[in-house]
Protein backbone atom coordinates (compact mmCIF):
# COMPACT_ATOMS: atom_id res chain seq x y z
CA UNK A 1 0.00 0.00 0.00
CA UNK A 2 1.17 2.97 -0.70
CA UNK A 3 1.90 6.01 2.12
CA UNK A 4 -0.91 8.62 2.70
CA UNK A 5 -0.90 11.71 1.63
CA UNK A 6 -0.81 14.39 4.51
CA UNK A 7 -4.22 15.91 3.49
CA UNK A 8 -6.06 12.80 3.47
CA UNK A 9 -5.59 13.19 7.49
CA UNK A 10 -4.69 11.66 10.11
CA UNK A 11 -4.96 8.74 12.41
CA UNK A 12 -6.42 10.93 15.34
CA UNK A 13 -9.04 12.00 13.11
CA UNK A 14 -9.37 9.09 11.63
CA UNK A 15 -10.20 7.19 15.16
CA UNK A 16 -12.08 9.85 15.85
CA UNK A 17 -14.52 9.90 12.44
CA UNK A 18 -14.89 6.16 13.23
CA UNK A 19 -16.02 6.58 16.76
CA UNK A 20 -18.42 9.19 15.38
CA UNK A 21 -19.51 6.38 13.09
CA UNK A 22 -19.94 3.96 16.13
CA UNK A 23 -21.86 6.52 18.02
CA UNK A 24 -24.72 6.62 15.31
CA UNK A 25 -24.67 2.85 14.19
CA UNK A 26 -25.50 2.12 18.30
CA UNK A 27 -27.97 4.33 18.59
CA UNK A 28 -29.77 3.21 16.24
CA UNK A 29 -30.12 -0.14 17.64
CA UNK A 30 -33.94 0.18 18.68
CA UNK A 31 -34.19 -0.98 22.78
CA UNK A 32 -30.34 -1.07 23.59
CA UNK A 33 -29.75 -2.34 26.82
CA UNK A 34 -26.59 -0.32 28.68
CA UNK A 35 -24.80 -3.67 28.36
CA UNK A 36 -25.69 -4.06 24.98
CA UNK A 37 -24.36 -0.62 24.23
CA UNK A 38 -20.94 -0.65 25.72
CA UNK A 39 -20.83 -4.56 24.25
CA UNK A 40 -21.35 -2.80 20.53
CA UNK A 41 -18.73 -0.39 20.98
CA UNK A 42 -16.20 -1.93 22.32
CA UNK A 43 -16.75 -4.08 18.66
CA UNK A 44 -16.54 -1.69 16.90
CA UNK A 45 -13.03 -0.16 19.19
CA UNK A 46 -11.68 -3.34 17.75
CA UNK A 47 -12.26 -2.29 13.73
CA UNK A 48 -11.56 0.72 14.21
CA UNK A 49 -7.82 -0.74 16.27
CA UNK A 50 -7.18 -2.64 13.04
CA UNK A 51 -8.28 -0.36 10.06
CA UNK A 52 -5.66 2.44 11.71
CA UNK A 53 -2.63 -0.88 11.83
CA UNK A 54 -3.49 -1.27 8.18
CA UNK A 55 -2.64 2.59 6.98
CA UNK A 56 1.05 3.15 7.72
CA UNK A 57 0.99 7.00 8.86
CA UNK A 58 3.86 9.20 7.45
CA UNK A 59 6.41 9.38 9.53
CA UNK A 60 6.85 12.28 12.28
CA UNK A 61 8.59 15.46 10.54
CA UNK A 62 8.27 13.59 7.16
CA UNK A 63 10.30 16.31 4.67
CA UNK A 64 9.43 17.09 0.91
CA UNK A 65 11.14 16.78 -2.35
CA UNK A 66 10.49 18.06 -5.57
CA UNK A 67 12.30 19.23 -9.07
CA UNK A 68 13.15 18.09 -12.32
CA UNK A 69 14.39 15.38 -14.30
CA UNK A 70 16.58 16.82 -17.91
CA UNK A 71 18.74 15.31 -20.37
CA UNK A 72 22.19 16.17 -20.87
CA UNK A 73 21.16 19.29 -22.47
CA UNK A 74 18.98 20.57 -19.88
CA UNK A 75 15.79 19.59 -21.99
CA UNK A 76 13.20 18.18 -19.24
CA UNK A 77 12.72 14.12 -19.59
CA UNK A 78 9.13 12.90 -19.80
CA UNK A 79 7.71 9.56 -17.79
CA UNK A 80 10.78 9.42 -16.02
CA UNK A 81 10.87 7.29 -12.28
CA UNK A 82 11.91 8.84 -9.48
CA UNK A 83 12.08 6.42 -6.32
CA UNK A 84 13.75 7.09 -3.04
CA UNK A 85 16.05 4.40 -1.80
CA UNK A 86 14.70 2.35 0.97
CA UNK A 87 11.27 3.30 0.72
CA UNK A 88 8.34 2.39 -2.02
CA UNK A 89 7.88 6.48 -2.89
CA UNK A 90 7.58 6.58 -6.57
CA UNK A 91 6.87 9.60 -9.02
CA UNK A 92 7.04 9.67 -12.60
CA UNK A 93 7.60 13.16 -14.17
CA UNK A 94 4.76 15.16 -15.67
CA UNK A 95 5.11 16.84 -19.08
CA UNK A 96 7.30 19.45 -18.12
CA UNK A 97 9.75 17.16 -16.30
CA UNK A 98 8.54 17.66 -12.84
CA UNK A 99 8.58 15.61 -10.07
CA UNK A 100 7.57 15.55 -6.24
CA UNK A 101 7.65 13.01 -3.40
CA UNK A 102 6.47 13.42 -0.21
CA UNK A 103 6.34 11.43 3.22
CA UNK A 104 10.39 11.05 3.15
CA UNK A 105 11.99 10.86 6.75
CA UNK A 106 14.44 13.30 7.64
CA UNK A 107 18.36 12.79 7.42
CA UNK A 108 20.16 11.79 4.42
CA UNK A 109 18.43 9.98 1.48
CA UNK A 110 19.29 9.19 -2.12
CA UNK A 111 16.80 9.72 -5.18
CA UNK A 112 17.60 7.21 -8.11
CA UNK A 113 16.16 8.42 -11.75
CA UNK A 114 15.37 6.34 -14.26
CA UNK A 115 13.66 5.66 -17.61
CA UNK A 116 14.37 3.54 -21.13
CA UNK A 117 17.01 5.01 -23.39
CA UNK A 118 18.79 6.99 -21.04
CA UNK A 119 21.72 5.84 -17.93
CA UNK A 120 19.74 5.93 -14.83
CA UNK A 121 21.32 8.43 -12.14
CA UNK A 122 21.14 9.45 -8.56
CA UNK A 123 21.59 12.16 -6.09
CA UNK A 124 21.70 12.31 -2.45
CA UNK A 125 19.97 15.11 -0.57
CA UNK A 126 19.97 16.04 3.63
CA UNK A 127 16.75 16.83 5.05
CA UNK A 128 15.38 18.31 7.95
CA UNK A 129 12.37 17.66 9.45
CA UNK A 130 9.70 19.23 7.82
CA UNK A 131 11.44 20.57 5.34
CA UNK A 132 10.22 21.34 1.44
CA UNK A 133 13.44 21.16 -0.89
CA UNK A 134 12.71 22.08 -4.12
CA UNK A 135 14.66 22.61 -7.56
CA UNK A 136 16.30 19.46 -6.93
CA UNK A 137 17.52 18.65 -10.31
CA UNK A 138 18.98 15.20 -11.82
CA UNK A 139 20.00 15.13 -14.59
CA UNK A 140 20.28 12.18 -17.15
CA UNK A 141 22.22 11.17 -20.32
CA UNK A 142 20.72 9.20 -23.01
CA UNK A 143 22.21 5.79 -24.45
CA UNK A 144 24.19 5.51 -28.05
CA UNK A 145 20.95 5.53 -30.33
CA UNK A 146 21.03 3.16 -33.64
CA UNK A 147 18.69 6.17 -35.31
CA UNK A 148 20.29 10.01 -36.98
CA UNK A 149 18.58 12.44 -35.60
CA UNK A 150 15.90 13.61 -38.53
CA UNK A 151 17.04 17.11 -39.06
CA UNK A 152 14.43 20.03 -39.68
CA UNK A 153 15.89 23.37 -41.01
CA UNK A 154 13.90 26.39 -41.77
CA UNK A 155 15.48 27.48 -44.65
CA UNK A 156 12.41 27.51 -46.76
CA UNK A 157 9.27 28.11 -44.46
CA UNK A 158 6.29 29.77 -46.48
CA UNK A 159 4.17 31.60 -44.30
CA UNK A 160 0.64 31.42 -44.96
CA UNK A 161 -2.45 32.85 -43.28
CA UNK A 162 -3.44 36.22 -41.33
CA UNK A 163 -0.05 36.05 -39.88
CA UNK A 164 2.30 35.71 -42.87
CA UNK A 165 2.99 39.51 -42.84
CA UNK A 166 3.74 39.30 -39.64
CA UNK A 167 6.13 36.22 -39.51
CA UNK A 168 7.93 37.77 -42.64
CA UNK A 169 8.88 41.19 -41.09
CA UNK A 170 9.69 39.70 -37.68
CA UNK A 171 12.24 37.38 -39.48
CA UNK A 172 13.61 40.36 -41.36
CA UNK A 173 13.58 42.82 -38.43
CA UNK A 174 14.60 45.47 -40.82
CA UNK A 175 12.48 47.89 -39.18
CA UNK A 176 10.37 48.67 -35.93
CA UNK A 177 10.64 47.12 -32.96
CA UNK A 178 9.04 43.60 -31.93
CA UNK A 179 8.28 41.77 -29.14
CA UNK A 180 7.58 37.72 -29.36
CA UNK A 181 5.51 35.48 -28.34
CA UNK A 182 7.64 33.80 -26.20
CA UNK A 183 8.71 37.36 -24.66
CA UNK A 184 5.17 37.60 -23.60
CA UNK A 185 4.62 34.49 -22.12
CA UNK A 186 8.80 35.02 -20.21
CA UNK A 187 7.21 38.34 -19.06
CA UNK A 188 4.99 37.80 -16.20
CA UNK A 189 3.38 41.52 -16.71
CA UNK A 190 -0.37 41.10 -17.41
CA UNK A 191 -1.46 44.19 -18.67
CA UNK A 192 -0.30 44.93 -21.87
CA UNK A 193 1.02 48.66 -20.83
CA UNK A 194 3.53 47.35 -18.56
CA UNK A 195 4.64 45.04 -21.13
CA UNK A 196 5.34 47.65 -23.69
CA UNK A 197 6.66 50.50 -21.06
CA UNK A 198 9.73 47.92 -21.15
CA UNK A 199 10.28 48.76 -25.07
CA UNK A 200 12.85 51.38 -26.28
CA UNK A 201 11.31 54.37 -26.90
CA UNK A 202 7.83 53.89 -25.13
CA UNK A 203 6.57 55.34 -22.32
CA UNK A 204 2.95 54.16 -20.24
CA UNK A 205 0.41 56.54 -18.18
CA UNK A 206 -2.76 55.63 -16.56
CA UNK A 207 -6.06 57.01 -18.04
CA UNK A 208 -8.20 59.02 -15.84
CA UNK A 209 -11.38 56.84 -17.08
CA UNK A 210 -9.22 53.62 -15.93
CA UNK A 211 -6.77 51.41 -17.89
CA UNK A 212 -3.30 52.59 -19.62
CA UNK A 213 -2.12 54.87 -22.56
CA UNK A 214 1.79 54.89 -24.34
CA UNK A 215 2.91 57.66 -26.35
CA UNK A 216 5.92 56.85 -28.18
CA UNK A 217 9.40 58.88 -27.59
CA UNK A 218 9.82 62.62 -28.55
CA UNK A 219 5.47 62.23 -29.52
CA UNK A 220 3.09 63.79 -27.36
CA UNK A 221 0.30 62.39 -29.96
CA UNK A 222 -1.65 59.09 -29.87
CA UNK A 223 -0.24 56.06 -31.83
CA UNK A 224 -2.61 54.35 -34.34
CA UNK A 225 -3.04 50.63 -32.79
CA UNK A 226 -4.25 47.84 -34.89
CA UNK A 227 -5.36 44.37 -33.79
CA UNK A 228 -5.39 41.91 -36.47
CA UNK A 229 -4.84 44.23 -39.31
CA UNK A 230 -8.13 46.25 -38.26
CA UNK A 231 -7.65 49.76 -36.90
CA UNK A 232 -8.90 50.24 -33.47
CA UNK A 233 -11.50 53.85 -33.68
CA UNK A 234 -9.55 56.83 -33.66
CA UNK A 235 -9.24 58.42 -29.83
CA UNK A 236 -7.06 57.15 -27.16
CA UNK A 237 -6.74 53.04 -26.84
CA UNK A 238 -6.84 51.70 -23.36
CA UNK A 239 -3.79 49.11 -23.89
CA UNK A 240 -4.61 46.87 -21.07
CA UNK A 241 -8.15 45.96 -22.46
CA UNK A 242 -6.29 43.67 -24.52
CA UNK A 243 -4.63 41.30 -21.67
CA UNK A 244 -0.80 40.51 -22.68
CA UNK A 245 -1.59 36.46 -22.40
CA UNK A 246 -3.74 37.03 -25.24
CA UNK A 247 -1.13 38.26 -28.02
CA UNK A 248 0.60 36.30 -29.79
CA UNK A 249 2.85 39.23 -30.89
CA UNK A 250 3.23 42.84 -31.15
CA UNK A 251 5.23 45.27 -33.44
CA UNK A 252 6.12 48.93 -32.81
CA UNK A 253 7.01 51.34 -34.67
CA UNK A 254 8.09 55.10 -33.81
CA UNK A 255 7.26 57.18 -37.02
CA UNK A 256 5.15 57.40 -40.33
CA UNK A 257 8.52 56.32 -42.38
CA UNK A 258 9.13 53.13 -40.83
CA UNK A 259 5.68 51.03 -40.32
CA UNK A 260 4.15 48.82 -43.35
CA UNK A 261 2.75 50.46 -46.00
CA UNK A 262 -0.78 48.55 -44.91
CA UNK A 263 -0.88 50.07 -41.97
CA UNK A 264 -0.44 54.07 -42.48
CA UNK A 265 -2.79 56.70 -42.06
CA UNK A 266 -3.42 59.53 -43.83
CA UNK A 267 -2.98 63.28 -42.25
CA UNK A 268 0.00 62.46 -40.55
CA UNK A 269 -1.83 60.42 -38.27
CA UNK A 270 0.97 57.55 -38.35
CA UNK A 271 3.75 60.19 -37.22
CA UNK A 272 2.68 59.44 -33.33
CA UNK A 273 3.83 55.98 -33.98
CA UNK A 274 1.94 52.94 -34.75
CA UNK A 275 1.21 49.70 -32.41
CA UNK A 276 0.31 46.21 -34.45
CA UNK A 277 -1.27 44.14 -32.29
CA UNK A 278 -1.51 40.10 -33.31
CA UNK A 279 -3.85 38.09 -30.92
CA UNK A 280 -4.14 33.88 -30.13
CA UNK A 281 -6.28 32.08 -31.81
CA UNK A 282 -6.21 28.42 -33.44
CA UNK A 283 -3.80 28.81 -35.60
CA UNK A 284 -1.36 29.77 -33.20
CA UNK A 285 -1.68 27.27 -30.61
CA UNK A 286 -0.45 23.84 -30.65
CA UNK A 287 -3.61 21.09 -30.92
CA UNK A 288 -4.61 19.90 -27.76
CA UNK A 289 -4.23 15.66 -27.81
CA UNK A 290 -6.70 13.28 -26.34
CA UNK A 291 -5.29 12.17 -22.89
CA UNK A 292 -4.96 8.56 -22.79
CA UNK A 293 -3.15 5.75 -20.51
CA UNK A 294 0.25 5.31 -21.62
CA UNK A 295 1.63 2.39 -22.37
CA UNK A 296 3.63 0.42 -20.30
CA UNK A 297 7.10 0.19 -22.58
CA UNK A 298 8.98 -0.87 -19.82
CA UNK A 299 6.66 -4.10 -19.42
CA UNK A 300 6.37 -5.03 -23.26
CA UNK A 301 9.85 -5.23 -22.33
CA UNK A 302 9.74 -7.13 -19.74
CA UNK A 303 7.62 -9.60 -21.05
CA UNK A 304 9.19 -10.49 -23.95
CA UNK A 305 6.41 -8.61 -25.82
CA UNK A 306 8.36 -5.99 -27.60
CA UNK A 307 12.61 -5.20 -27.77
CA UNK A 308 14.70 -2.45 -27.55
CA UNK A 309 17.47 -1.58 -30.41
CA UNK A 310 20.49 -3.61 -27.88
CA UNK A 311 18.03 -7.01 -28.28
CA UNK A 312 17.76 -7.13 -31.54
CA UNK A 313 19.82 -8.61 -34.33
CA UNK A 314 18.73 -5.42 -36.79
CA UNK A 315 17.23 -2.83 -35.39
CA UNK A 316 14.20 -1.09 -36.93
CA UNK A 317 15.24 1.95 -39.53
CA UNK A 318 13.34 5.18 -40.34
CA UNK A 319 12.85 5.08 -44.51
CA UNK A 320 13.86 8.12 -46.14
CA UNK A 321 13.27 11.19 -44.36
CA UNK A 322 10.94 11.82 -47.61
CA UNK A 323 8.11 9.95 -45.85
CA UNK A 324 8.63 12.62 -42.65
CA UNK A 325 6.70 16.29 -43.82
CA UNK A 326 8.43 18.08 -40.72
CA UNK A 327 6.69 21.40 -41.02
CA UNK A 328 9.24 23.94 -38.67
CA UNK A 329 6.57 26.22 -36.89
CA UNK A 330 6.21 29.38 -38.31
CA UNK A 331 6.99 32.13 -35.01
CA UNK A 332 9.83 29.91 -34.10
CA UNK A 333 11.33 30.04 -37.54
CA UNK A 334 10.80 33.91 -37.86
CA UNK A 335 12.57 34.08 -34.64
CA UNK A 336 15.51 31.65 -35.47
CA UNK A 337 14.66 29.32 -32.17
CA UNK A 338 16.58 25.86 -32.67
CA UNK A 339 15.32 23.20 -30.29
CA UNK A 340 14.71 19.30 -30.51
CA UNK A 341 12.49 16.56 -29.66
CA UNK A 342 12.57 13.17 -28.82
CA UNK A 343 9.52 10.50 -29.33
CA UNK A 344 9.65 7.09 -28.74
CA UNK A 345 6.46 4.43 -29.47
CA UNK A 346 6.69 0.90 -30.91
CA UNK A 347 6.99 -0.63 -34.76
CA UNK A 348 5.07 -3.66 -35.13
CA UNK A 349 6.68 -6.79 -37.64
CA UNK A 350 5.35 -4.78 -40.69
CA UNK A 351 7.08 -1.52 -40.46
CA UNK A 352 3.90 0.60 -38.66
CA UNK A 353 3.97 2.84 -35.71
CA UNK A 354 1.63 1.42 -33.37
CA UNK A 355 -0.07 5.27 -32.62
CA UNK A 356 -1.23 4.28 -29.28
CA UNK A 357 2.32 4.03 -28.25
CA UNK A 358 3.24 7.12 -29.29
CA UNK A 359 4.74 9.25 -26.46
CA UNK A 360 7.24 12.17 -26.03
CA UNK A 361 9.88 11.81 -24.05
CA UNK A 362 12.12 14.98 -24.07
CA UNK A 363 11.03 18.56 -25.85
CA UNK A 364 12.68 21.92 -25.76
CA UNK A 365 8.72 23.24 -27.35
CA UNK A 366 5.62 22.10 -27.35
CA UNK A 367 5.51 23.96 -31.46
CA UNK A 368 8.30 21.49 -32.17
CA UNK A 369 6.02 18.56 -30.60
CA UNK A 370 2.91 19.34 -32.68
CA UNK A 371 4.71 19.19 -35.57
CA UNK A 372 6.79 16.02 -35.10
CA UNK A 373 3.21 14.39 -34.18
CA UNK A 374 2.01 15.25 -37.06
CA UNK A 375 4.38 14.23 -39.18
CA UNK A 376 5.07 10.75 -37.63
CA UNK A 377 1.47 9.89 -39.42
CA UNK A 378 3.37 9.66 -42.41
CA UNK A 379 5.97 7.40 -41.36
CA UNK A 380 7.89 4.44 -42.39
CA UNK A 381 10.11 1.83 -40.77
CA UNK A 382 11.87 -1.02 -41.65
CA UNK A 383 10.79 -3.67 -38.87
CA UNK A 384 13.17 -5.04 -36.57
CA UNK A 385 14.90 -8.62 -36.55
CA UNK A 386 15.55 -10.91 -33.69
CA UNK A 387 16.54 -14.38 -34.85
CA UNK A 388 15.51 -14.42 -38.41
CA UNK A 389 12.30 -13.57 -37.27
CA UNK A 390 10.24 -9.90 -37.61
CA UNK A 391 9.55 -8.76 -33.83
CA UNK A 392 8.16 -5.33 -32.39
CA UNK A 393 10.37 -3.01 -31.30
CA UNK A 394 10.41 0.46 -29.26
CA UNK A 395 11.74 2.95 -31.18
CA UNK A 396 13.31 6.44 -29.83
CA UNK A 397 13.52 9.22 -32.95
CA UNK A 398 15.17 12.39 -31.95
CA UNK A 399 14.83 15.55 -34.46
CA UNK A 400 16.68 18.25 -34.74
CA UNK A 401 15.36 21.72 -35.52
CA UNK A 402 18.09 24.04 -37.08
CA UNK A 403 17.11 27.57 -37.93
CA UNK A 404 18.69 29.59 -40.90
CA UNK A 405 20.61 32.73 -40.48
CA UNK A 406 19.61 35.39 -38.55
CA UNK A 407 19.54 39.18 -38.75
CA UNK A 408 21.10 41.43 -36.24
CA UNK A 409 19.65 43.06 -33.14
CA UNK A 410 16.89 45.30 -33.58
CA UNK A 411 16.50 48.71 -32.63
CA UNK A 412 13.31 51.08 -32.14
CA UNK A 413 13.50 53.12 -36.15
Amino acid sequence: MSPRHPSWGSASSSAEAARRMSMRSVSRIPGATLRENRSHLALFAIVVALMLSAEPALPQGAAVVSGVVTDSSGVPVIGAYVSVDGTSLVSTTNDRGEFRLSGISAGVSVLRARRLGFTPTAREVRLAQQESLGHVELRMSTLPRTLQPVLVQANQVEYKGRLAGYYQRLQRRSAGYFISRDEIDRNSFRSLSQLLKNAPGVNAFPLRSGGAAVRMRGRGCRPLVWLDGVPLPAGEVDLDAFPASTLHGIELYLGSTTAPMDYTANNGLSSCGTILLWSRGADTEPPTRRKRQPVDLEGLVESLSAFSSDQVDKPAQLIGTESLDVIYPPELSATGVAGSVLVEFVVDTTGRIEAETVSVVSSSNPLFTAAVWRALQGAKYSAAIRGGKRVRQIVQQPFRFAPGQRKAAQGMK
